[in-house]
């Protein structure tokens, strides 16, 4: 695919659902245009565990994540730059988002400082000592290319008390606001110009979650990123989060939840106006044999499968289950052979798809909360 250079990157809401706050929509990148709501696999560097890219375009991914902290570490920005961009280096030819490595600085609490300036860390490969600053996150996406970047934030810890929250959410809005004052001056590095989002964070708070949602309106991003949440707190809080959050977004700018997630969670935050979904659950999930079917999720290390002629889910067209049987998975991950991780993880992935495209087609045809309520009421019948 030949890169869209004079492409400007946006989004155009289509509709939204008349019973609920659910949206239609297209992004339009340099790499390709985007129905949303729409879910992005995880790469977290440069690959999603164990598939080919031409396996998870196949099956039916429209954009997928990539890491900006471990892509800094490896292989390496320079050789990144020196190839043109992730794109070209891993040869995935669709839409890219990058994460600005704020998470990182979440789950590295043991490896990190925080200053007002940005966060020293040690990483988690060799122990060496690095530096991230709004400015200089805004360089290491910049040489990433992904299509979609990330401001640079400061994640709370779920259950971390009001003040520690307050103080972090004015963290992240200078940053934001240094980023975005970065994208403005700087067209980027691979011919294309990328979208920036800026991350609303504050916790489980609902004054300080509205605050900085608020603050980050006022700077006008092109887009607006849910942080914060999927970390522990109670589903319902997330929920509550979530609709109270999207309450404030410009309905002309996409939403993106960031790590979420379960089926079930994910079409809850379609219904309160969510456009775009990432996690490792399907691929994290598959690697260790779980598999995700429109009668929920089963299992394939369990005994019951042992000569089960069905294919993982009789209502699935993926390559694995057109191809094998439950009772041949499973066999392979009792010998403990890869082709079992990457066939789950493969059908995982279009599962999560197929729920996606078709929430796409409820919501065209003004029927989403019916769908959803059926399409949950059986995927939970036998749990």
């Amino acid at each position: 695919m030949e890169t869209a250079i004079n492409t400007i990157p946006s989004f155009e809401l289509i509709k939204t659902d008349s019973a609920s706050q659910a949206r239609l929509g297209t992004l339009t990148t340099a790499h390709g245009k985007i129905d949303t709501p729409v879910f992005m696999p995880v790469g977290t560097q440069g690959t999603v565990k164990g598939l080919s890219p031409d396996e998870i375009r196949d099956a039916g991914s429209q954009i997928i994540l990539g890491n900006t902290y471990h892509l800094f570490l490896r292989p390496g920005l320079d050789i990144l730059k020196d190839f043109g961009g992730l794109h070209r280096f891993s040869g995935w030819e669709l839409p890219i988002l990058t994460d600005s490595g704020g998470f990182q600085v979440y789950s590295l609490a043991k490896l990190r400082k925080i200053y007002p300036d940005g966060v020293t860390f040690q990483s988690h490969i060799d122990g060496s000592y690095h530096k991230f600053t709004p400015e200089n996150v805004m360089e290491k996406q910049y040489a990433i290319g992904a299509d979609i970047i990330m401001a640079f934030d400061e994640c709370p810890p779920y259950g971390a008390d009001k003040d520690y929250v307050e103080k972090s959410n004015k963290i992240t809005v200078d940053w934001a606001q240094k980023c975005l004052e970065f994208w403005h001056k700087n067209p980027g590095y691979h011919g294309y110009r990328q979208s920036l989002f800026g991350i609303v964070q504050g916790g489980t708070f609902p004054d300080l979650r509205e605050q900085s949602a608020r603050q980050l309106v006022e700077l006008d991003f092109p887009g607006y990123a849910l942080g914060g949440l999927a970390v522990g707190e109670p589903a319902e809080k997330m929920y509550e989060m979530t609709a109270l959050t999207t309450a404030v977004l410009p309905t002309e700018k996409a939403r993106y939840l960031m790590g979420v997630g379960k089926p079930e969670n994910i079409l809850e935050a379609v219904e309160r106006g969510v456009d775009m979904f990432d996690c490792v659950i399907p691929t994290r999930n598959g690697r260790k044999g779980q598999a995700f079917t429109v009668d929920g999720p089963i299992n394939m290390r369990n005994a019951r499968f042992r000569q089960d002629p069905q294919p993982l889910d009789p209502e699935c067209a993926c390559y694995a289950c057109s191809k094998f049987s439950r009772a041949y998975i499973r066999h392979l991950f009792q010998a403990h052979e890869l082709l079992g991780m990457r066939l789950v993880s493969l059908h995982n992935i279009q599962f999560y798809h197929t729920m996606m495209e078709h929430a796409r087609k409820a919501l065209s045809l003004n029927n989403f909360l019916p769908w959803k309520t059926a399409f949950l009421k059986r995927y939970f019948a036998s749990s």
